[in-house]
């Protein structure tokens, strides 16, 4: 398909539009699980780094079609089968954590306080499978075109944020339960990071249903 001068191909437009409607399913079910958090007292970490989130990763779609159309990169099949069948398998990886962590699943960092920590599914191995699995997909979308310098900028990108993104989620969760001793907070299994303790950026009320709810560890 063309738009002005930029040729844009079919299976990649078909591709990205497939992404992100599984983006937007996933914030539905956020919304949803916002409201389960809320009647239960939830409590909002790391507000401030939302926003940067949905940045990112609106920029990985966009910037993967752009810089397929404006430098016509083509699809070499030993680099794009092998990167689909990567983000293929990364879609069922994000869809076990979302099993494994029910209505507690959430985009943000929410706790609801007294809860239990999940140690099914990924969980049994390691603490937050979910952001690895946004490494691995944040390259192997790209690569399925070949539009390596998006998978390169996103990647640099979106490594601080994930470390900030982790700390603050240990914090907020070390509270939960005994599990998370603060021995076990220095290990670095599963992206694991020490970090302080944040102040909560909210407790969420019934009347501000706007956020999900438990974090996406």
């Amino acid at each position: 398909m063309s738009l002005g001068q930029m040729t844009i191909p079919v299976s990649l437009f078909v591709l990205v539009t497939a992404v992100a409607v599984v983006r937007l399913v996933e914030v539905t079910t956020a919304r949803r699980n916002a409201r389960w958090a809320i009647d239960r007292g939830g409590v909002e970490y790391g507000q401030s780094h939302y926003p940067v989130m949905i940045t990112l990763h609106v920029c990985l779609l966009v910037g993967t079609v752009v810089e397929v159309a404006l430098t016509g990169r083509a699809f070499v099949p030993w680099i794009g089968w092998p990167a689909l069948a990567v983000l293929l398998l990364v879609q069922a990886g994000r869809a076990w954590c979302m099993r494994a962590l029910g209505p507690r699943w959430n985009t943000r960092v929410i706790v609801v306080p007294g809860l239990p920590l999940i140690t099914t599914g990924p969980y049994r191995w390691m603490r937050h499978p979910n952001y690895l699995i946004v490494l691995f997909e944040g390259i192997a979308l790209p690569l399925v075109h070949t539009a390596w310098m998006t998978g390169v900028l996103f990647t640099i990108a979106n490594t601080p944020w994930l470390v900030v993104r982790v700390r603050t989620e240990n914090a907020a969760l070390w509270p939960c339960g005994p599990q998370l001793a603060p021995k076990a907070m220095a290990q670095t299994r599963g992206l694991d990071l020490p970090g302080r303790i944040p102040k909560p950026a909210r407790r969420l009320r019934r009347s501000r249903a706007d956020g999900p709810s438990r974090p996406c560890v």
